[in-house]
């Protein structure tokens, strides 16, 4: 695939202000009938994803893996998992998408594998001290007899970071670090096999055509020295804060650059860091031009539906950027994230929220990110405690519900479920009947839906010349409401009151909702010219 062919010649890279989708791939689109999403059905649904008018397609995993956290345990990082298709689907996949002018990008997870990888395996049979070992983090444990771990790490699904093994002649033996499930051993970065192995993946991805990767926690893999003891007092499952020894260590920058070295050999692809780090100048660090291209934050994410928390989000995205000269990126809700529907409310007023908050998105500077059915409207689910599937339910002892709500696949078509997703008549998470009025079929002839809304949106955003300039302008607004002009001459209004408020100045581009004489109603955005 070549510039010319896919996108318009530009001075800016395309990813600068391109429109990614995520595909939750097991939620997305089932091709086979076993009731779970795979790379077929993302095929399958190219001619969707171009109506919808989207640059690129982010996969969540598809790599081989026993899914033990449903793809993110890789056991084999250069094929593709059965449950999804094989290589040769996923260059289907990939040469169809580029003829739709859609580019591909994937998941990549460096900071751990799967206990099934075979370098595991192998660094259990070989024992302590051995070159095996040392592709991970194996210490002896703490006490006598070594049966305490070697220090008070917490896993990020909750219980220790450690697990011990049994040693090749049945003793109790070393213990392993994992900040995620026992199932996903860490990394060792200071290993020079990792770094190599790293870039051979890149390089057989890059070379099937595949568009650039999104690195899962991209803050993570560099360890500090010693892996000393920590306060664990703010500790809280899913959640870390900018001193947690788990990530965020210098090391980590000098991992990037060696990721972007290989980047570079693919011009126009593109590396999106995921990056929970709230410190505005360490988070900028990862988007210096030597390391990741973009990098995710989540703070339009986390902001409650209210002027002042939004317009703090935005500004401090900004500005996390800015510095460095990169590029901001927007995202409502992904894979982990509790859907928008639900997070402003539920119901009709969450979903006018929903709605106003995606014209607010799609206005700003830099890439925006949507999440596999927010284009729909979706809500959370609450699902039944014998359908959760995500690790933290049970490593939490049914404490924590874990992220199986903002996973329950997209509907397609129909009045029940599977809803089009699957010709089986259940999916591997259970979707509600409810949804036949948010189903693709239901919204894409009706100009008032969400869907609708969302298309009209993109299509404005990549044809209208005021979408332009990387910085915006506040405006003078009521309390309560925020309005800002990009420097092409775009103006964004939220209302985000309990009553209708004048417009600002010029005309109307488009609403989230319809106008009350002549008045922005409330939980509604609009786009100005």
């Amino acid at each position: 695939m070549t510039t010319d062919e896919t996108v318009p010649e530009t001075t800016d890279p395309w990813w600068t202000n391109a429109v990614f989708y995520q595909i939750y791939p097991r939620s997305f689109s089932d091709s086979t009938g076993d009731g779970v999403g795979d790379l077929g059905g993302v095929r399958d649904r190219l001619g969707y994803l171009e109506l919808l008018g989207v640059d690129a397609i982010w996969l969540s995993p598809v790599m081989r893996s026993p899914m033990a956290d449903h793809g993110y345990d890789v056991s084999d990082p250069r094929d593709i998992d059965p449950l999804f298709g094989d290589l040769e689907v996923m260059d289907a996949l990939i040469a169809q998408a580029h003829a739709r002018r859609i580019r591909v990008t994937m998941d990549l997870v460096p900071n751990h594998t799967s206990v099934a990888h075979p370098w595991f395996a192998a660094a259990l049979a070989a024992g302590p001290g051995s070159p095996e070992r040392a592709r991970y983090h194996f210490r002896d444990g703490l006490g006598e007899d070594g049966s305490q771990p070697p220090n008070n790490w917490p896993s990020i699904f909750g219980g220790p970071a450690w697990t011990r093994v049994t040693e090749p002649d049945g003793s109790p033996g070393q213990w392993y670090l994992h900040i995620f499930a026992p199932e996903q051993p860490d990394l060792n970065w200071d290993n020079q096999e990792v770094a190599d192995d790293l870039a051979t993946t890149l390089r057989f991805w890059l070379d099937r055509g595949v568009d650039g990767f999104r690195i899962d926690v991209a803050h993570g893999m560099a360890k500090p020295e010693g892996l000393p003891d920590y306060d664990w007092e703010s500790n809280r499952l899913l959640s870390n804060d900018d001193n947690d020894p788990r990530f965020n260590n210098p090391g980590v920058h000098e991992i990037h650059r060696g990721l972007r070295k290989v980047m570079n050999e693919y011009p126009d692809t593109v590396a999106v860091g995921e990056i929970w780090v709230r410190d505005n100048e360490r988070f900028g660090e990862y988007i210096r031009p030597d390391e990741l291209h973009l990098g995710f934050n989540f703070r339009l994410a986390e902001a409650e539906f209210g002027a002042d928390s939004l317009r703090e989000a935005i500004e401090n995205s900004l500005g996390a950027v800015a510095a460095v000269g990169g590029t901001p990126t927007w995202t409502l809700s992904n894979h982990d994230v509790e859907r928008e529907v639900t997070r402003y409310g539920g119901g009709e007023i969450g979903l006018a929220r929903a709605r106003a908050m995606a014209v607010v998105e799609f206005a700003l500077p830099g890439a925006v990110f949507i999440y596999n059915g927010a284009e729909l409207g979706l809500p959370n689910v609450d699902l039944p405690d014998e359908a959760l599937q995500d690790p933290v339910w049970e490593r939490s002892g049914h404490t924590e519900r874990g992220r199986d709500g903002c996973r329950v696949p997209v509907p397609w078509e129909g009045a029940a479920p599977p809803f089009g997703f699957s010709s089986t008549e259940t999916s591997w998470l259970p979707m509600p009947p409810e949804w036949a009025d948010r189903t693709v079929e239901a919204q894409i002839e009706d100009v008032t839906s969400t869907l609708s809304l969302y298309r009209s949106a993109l299509e404005l955003r990549a044809l209208r010349p005021e979408f332009s300039g990387n910085e915006i302008d506040w405006y003078g607004s009521p309390s309560g409401c925020l309005a800002f002009r990009r420097r092409g001459g775009l103006v964004c209004a939220l209302n985000a009151t309990d009553a209708p408020i004048p417009l600002p100045p010029g005309e109307l581009l488009l609403a989230s909702a319809p106008l009350v004489n002549g008045e922005l109603p409330p939980n509604a955005a609009a786009w100005l010219v």
